[in-house]
């Protein structure tokens, strides 16, 4: 039997823009009727401002365990994004099945309570400490699905085909055992997968991942966009200037001026990073309609580099944010982030807005949509026919008093915090009520039993 919810909104971003006294009616977890104009009814579930929730469309779940551990230089003076990523291996090495569990269902909980309705796993960590696959080689992808189970989120699962240290084809090290598998062993892999989505909602999506041009061989890539055809398919690409000049001696051209040359890139691509692209890169990627997996807090923790979004815009290119390392999950601040770069790199302001429509605006549509389209997901707007993935800010939060239409979206994104999200709704499944998700404390304190037991390992 259809159950049918009611959401009555005091305004909306519509689709088509912006609306007042909008209600909404939700079947089986997609927007079945939209009513503008109108007056709640008895029954109906009253919100402030809904707006379209974005997919987080990069993430990987176990690093949040790892979040400001990592802020104090070693023994090398040149603290830079290679001596971090040794520092994850190490820090990785501890982490169980239930810890991973646990983990991603936490970070799932952030997400949500951030505003994001839906979360794409970019999931590498595959196997036992000492490399070895565990009796069930998809072990630790049913356990990010357990932790969807728990969180309600929507999950687009993307396992990660690991298999070489670098473009020389040379073994995985220590600390990258964990991830390795050859081609036949990820088939299985993505099997066993995709198994564990069934007992989940039908809004669930597998999808593939290639880690990178330097972690897979150009057969890898190629099975891998061949393995489950028409699916979401997402790689690093071109986050590091390291990363750029190994596949530049190994392969004669730069990652995105190669890949173009090599993959019939479309819109079933997201490409995560992006951020040491030249113009000609940059515009061309963005004319083939792949989306731009962004992590702009991620980038600058990091130290990756600025993505351009601009020249990215102009030529028509698709967006979306994510969190990826997960050091800090808070999607107005991925969104205000991601303009102050644009700001600080060409000394501007209002660097992605346009004549009709706000920084803000731009920037929260333009993931809703992107996010959609990297998760495989039937959403990333609020029109009949899409998935309800929705988010509701409180109109009664002291930013948005007087404001109203874009205004509240850069009063949020700019001067606000996520403590002005309400209420988020996941393919119509109400997980935040009132700021804070239904099952909080369950899956905190699980969390916390977690983290106790690791310390800070590094």
């Amino acid at each position: 039997m259809s159950v049918t919810q009611v959401i009555h909104a005091e305004a909306a971003l519509l689709a088509d823009g912006w609306s007042n006294g909008v209600r909404l009616h939700i079947v089986e977890g997609h927007i079945a009727a939209i009513e503008t104009g109108a007056a709640a009814r008895d029954g109906d579930y009253r919100a402030g401002i809904l707006l379209p929730a974005p997919a987080n469309l990069h993430s990987h779940a176990f690093q949040r365990a790892m979040a400001g551990l990592t802020e104090r230089r070693g023994a090398d003076p040149s603290d830079n994004f290679w001596t971090w990523r040794k520092a994850m291996y190490a820090f990785l090495d501890a982490l169980t099945p239930d810890d991973v569990e646990a983990i991603a269902a936490f970070v799932q909980m952030e997400m949500l309570e951030a505003g994001y309705a839906a979360n794409v796993e970019f999931h590498y960590l595959h196997h036992g400490p000492d490399g070895r696959a565990y009796d069930d080689v998809g072990e630790m992808s049913q356990r990010i699905a357990a932790a969807a189970g728990t969180s309600g989120i929507g999950l687009t699962l993307l396992p990660v085909l690991y298999q070489q240290g670098g473009c020389d084809g040379r073994p995985l090290g220590a600390g990258q055992i964990r991830f390795g598998n050859d081609i036949s062993r990820f088939e299985r892999l993505v099997e066993s997968a995709s198994e564990a989505l069934k007992s989940l909602p039908a809004d669930t999506m597998l999808g593939i991942s290639a880690h990178s041009l330097r972690a897979v061989s150009r057969d890898g890539l190629a099975a891998c966009i061949a393995l489950k055809p028409g699916a979401p398919l997402h790689m690093h690409l071109a986050e590091q200037t390291g990363e750029v000049d190994e596949v530049l001696a190994a392969y004669g051209a730069r990652p995105t001026e190669w890949l173009l040359a090599n993959a019939d890139v479309d819109p079933r691509w997201c490409l995560i990073h992006c951020t040491q692209m030249n113009d000609a890169e940059t515009r061309a990627l963005a004319r083939t309609g792949a989306a731009a997996g962004l992590c702009p807090i991620t980038e600058a923790n990091l130290g990756d580099g600025i993505f351009n979004g601009t020249a990215w815009l102009e030529a028509g290119g698709v967006f979306g944010v994510g969190s990826d390392s997960n050091v800090r999950i808070t999607l107005s601040e991925e969104l205000r982030q991601l303009e102050y770069s644009q700001r600080l790199r060409d000394r501007s302001r209002a660097a992605l807005a346009t004549r009709e429509k706000s920084a803000g605006r731009v920037l929260l549509e333009g993931a809703a949509r992107g996010g959609a389209q990297a998760a495989g997901r039937e959403a990333g707007a609020i029109a009949a026919g899409k998935l309800a993935d929705l988010v509701a800010l409180d109109t009664t939060h002291i930013s948005l008093e007087g404001r109203s239409r874009d205004l509240t979206l850069d009063s949020w994104i700019f001067a606000g915090d996520d403590a002005m999200v309400s209420d988020v709704w996941a393919a119509g499944r109400h997980q935040v009520r009132e700021g804070r998700h239904i099952a909080h404390e369950a899956i905190t304190a699980r969390y916390r039993n977690t983290i106790q037991r690791l310390g800070t390992r590094l």
